[in-house]
């Protein structure tokens, strides 16, 4: 396996990573936003009313996602498992 192997299979991991992580990170990142304007809107500056919504909206993405979350990371296994037998020893 060449250096160059090597480097595509980490961006492609890299790139896999983004995408499975990406939804629960961007439901978290809006729902943060919404409840900072509230606060700042309503003068309510409660620390503990941030964290309750955001776990809850990123518990309920991750389940919404779960079968796209292991479909890709199941693909990309399958790839680096099919170019680890390639391989020559």
């Amino acid at each position: 396996m060449t250096g160059g192997e090597v480097l595509d299979i980490a961006r492609e991991g890299v790139w896999t990573m983004i995408l499975v992580a990406g939804p629960a990170m961007l439901v978290g990142l809006v729902v943060g936003v919404i409840i900072a304007l509230f606060q700042a809107l309503t003068q309510i500056q409660e620390m503990t009313l941030v964290f309750v919504p955001k776990i809850l909206a990123i518990f309920i993405t991750l389940l919404v996602t779960m079968p796209f979350m292991g479909q890709m990371l199941a693909a990309y296994m399958a790839r680096v498992g099919e170019l680890i037998l390639a391989t020559p020893a």
